[in-house]
């Protein structure tokens, strides 16, 4: 498969060939990480990364444009279909721009935005003060109310917006294992005349496989979403509207000209293709399983007195206290997780006393390895594992885990195709 790069570039060759033999003998548990079809990847490579498409379908700024504007519509209206959006924006290059995109497109500078604090869940774009973002907009931030089982307070939630009037009130999560009250969200956007709008970067693919709730189903305007992670596509970004055409317009101009140049067509085309897999009856199951072997994984963890923050997990993650269950930094117990086969990352808990890059907690989840078809039983096997590892620490139990965790990877292949 790739026999040009080995002929011209050995050194950039090797680093693909040892990353793919990391992905196929070990297993990856951070809950923003998949692996997509063979499809996806020939998409990717396509020819349509030569063409420049500035602007939109109908409306491009080059000529030559007669397959960009079908793979463009393709994607749109898939991405409609799954979401129920009235309409699409799939120009954003990332996640993180994607939301950049909806703040600019809504906001005027000094503009207030409330978002889930970081080290409760939420994500730097949420308003972090390491972004730049905080310099441009205000930020004000909630919190969970109860940490052991995740209840958002809701009611100072009510009584802040209603002192900040925010004009944006953002739901959505990067370490957060439980569902939102999307209702109670909108009635406090409502009530203080807030846009509300919904980060779905997480849980995109468990919102299209109908294994959670839908957002926009109780009324939120906007989803902000990456393509990746549990939606198993590119790396990538999308903003979808419900049913406002005036916001989907300055959405628009946000994205082009205010933001980005051209689009990525060939990533775009990778969009289109991982839609239509997501468009598959198969992919229901898919999300649905997803769901089932986090909730394993946690069961393992909780039986063996483990802290688990919101007390275990109703989506596609786990956030665990190692720091107090184990007696280990999370920055050391990704580090040693590693060394057996078992990737994920190292996180901050709320009001984590331990610096960021080396914090308390680990995150891990199962959207990969429920693509490799990881069942319930593997998934508790791979959690006893790292269990044994975390206490033990010792090179006899590392070595015996990996081994255990190549056999397990070599039971259970990526599919080259997912319909």
């Amino acid at each position: 498969m790739y026999d040009y790069i080995e002929a011209q570039d050995k050194e950039v060759f090797d680093a693909i060939e040892g990353e793919e033999e990391r992905e196929r003998t070990g297993i990856e548990l951070i809950p923003s990480e998949n692996y997509v079809s063979l499809a996806v990847r020939e998409a990717l490579s396509s020819v349509l990364t030569n063409k420049y498409a500035e602007g939109y379908p109908g409306k491009r700024y080059y000529g030559g444009q007669r397959y960009t504007d079908i793979v463009e519509d393709l994607a749109r209206e898939r991405a409609k279909k799954l979401f129920g959006a009235k309409y699409a924006n799939v120009q954003p290059h990332a996640g993180a721009p994607a939301n950049v995109g909806m703040y600019f497109a809504l906001l005027e500078p000094g503009d207030t935005i409330m978002g889930m604090d970081l080290s409760h869940g939420g994500h730097l774009t949420h308003g972090h003060p390491v972004t730049y973002l905080t310099k441009i907009f205000n930020f004000i931030r909630y919190k969970m109310k109860d940490v052991d089982t995740g209840e958002i307070d809701y009611e100072e939630m009510r009584a802040v917006a209603k002192e900040h009037k925010p004009k944006i009130l953002l739901a959505g999560y990067s370490a957060y294992p439980r569902e939102l009250d999307y209702q109670k969200f909108v009635d406090i956007a409502r009530e203080v005349g807030a846009i509300p709008v919904m980060d779905v970067a997480h849980i995109a693919g468990l919102i299209a496989g109908k294994a959670v709730k839908n957002p926009f189903d109780y009324g939120f305007d906007i989803m902000t979403t990456t393509t990746h992670k549990t939606l198993r596509g590119p790396r990538g970004g999308m903003i979808l509207t419900r049913d406002s055409e005036e916001l989907a317009k300055k959405i628009d101009k946000s994205i082009f000209p205010g933001l980005q140049g051209g689009p990525l067509m060939n990533t775009i085309a990778a969009k289109a293709v991982c839609f239509k897999e997501a468009l598959d009856p198969s992919f229901e199951t898919y999300a649905k399983n997803v769901i089932t072997n986090a909730k394993a994984m946690a069961d393992v963890f909780l039986a063996d007195g483990a802290r688990l923050i919101t007390g275990g997990t109703s989506n596609h993650l786990v956030l665990a206290d190692v720091w107090t269950s184990y007696q280990i930094s999370g920055g050391d117990a990704e580090k040693l997780l590693d060394e057996a086969g078992i990737t994920l990352n190292k996180n901050s808990i709320a009001d984590d006393t331990r610096k960021p890059m080396d914090p308390s907690g680990i995150r891990f989840g199962t959207p990969a390895i429920t693509t490799r078809g990881f069942n319930e039983k593997d998934c508790t096997r791979v959690a006893e594992l790292m269990i044994e590892v975390l206490k033990k620490r010792d090179e006899v139990t590392v070595g015996k885990a990996k081994k255990e965790i190549a056999d397990l990877s070599g039971r259970h292949p990526v599919p080259e195709s997912f319909i």
